[in-house]
């Protein structure tokens, strides 16, 4: 999976903001957009098109989904009693990957995903390979035996790219997290402006 970090950064460079999911280096070196027109980019004002694709890019790129899985997501999102982006970011958050790579347990969602699909988790005891599984409130998350002995998992739970956000609980001797509580919109763990999602989508679905 490292292979593909250069163009990740790039990615980032692009969107112009660090995406925890997508890689755990960061654009802070380089914060321009890629390309040798990078500073003159930073300078142009986006159209409000360009704004609202951009906003959707960070979500798509973090969380690994592909154009079909954003637009289900948004479509159940709008369903739900909670306002569409609020609801939306909590069943991202939800997504198994995400808890994963959340967890500590891998250094980005696309590792996390890779751990989920070669049958290395269980959850609530039982193993599992679908990624796009979404976690709901006291399912415990954790790794086989075994799988915790892998080098990225052992490298990943000494130094975690992020702090474990609190609606998630981790039991550290026995390697298992536990789901609090469902997340909040506002732990996304980058800036976002969801309602600019939102929009992108409300003519396009």
């Amino acid at each position: 999976m490292s292979r593909l970090t250069g163009p990740r950064v790039k990615i980032m460079r692009a969107l112009g903001v660090d995406l925890p999911g997508l890689s755990r280096n960061t654009i802070e070196t380089r914060p321009t957009p890629p390309g040798q027109h990078g500073m003159k980019a930073t300078r142009r004002r986006k159209s409000d098109y360009g704004v609202k694709l951009q906003e959707k890019q960070k979500l798509r790129f973090n969380y690994g989904l592909t154009e079909r899985q954003m637009r289900k997501l948004i479509i159940e999102a709008r369903k739900g009693k909670e306002p569409t982006g609020d609801q939306f970011l909590q069943l991202l958050e939800r997504r198994l990957d995400n808890v994963i790579f959340r967890a500590g347990f891998a250094p980005t969602v696309i590792a996390a995903r890779q751990l989920v699909s070669h049958r290395h988790v269980t959850l609530n005891g039982k193993s599992v390979n679908i990624p796009s599984i979404r976690v709901k409130l006291d399912d415990e998350i954790a790794l086989k035996v075994t799988s915790l002995k892998i080098a990225m998992v052992v490298e990943t739970l000494a130094r975690p790219v992020l702090d474990r956000p609190e609606w998630l609980h981790w039991d550290d001797a026995e390697k298992i997290v536990k789901i609090a509580h469902l997340p909040d919109a506002d732990q996304v763990p980058f800036p976002i402006d969801v309602q600019q999602v939102v929009e992108y989508y409300s003519n396009r679905i």
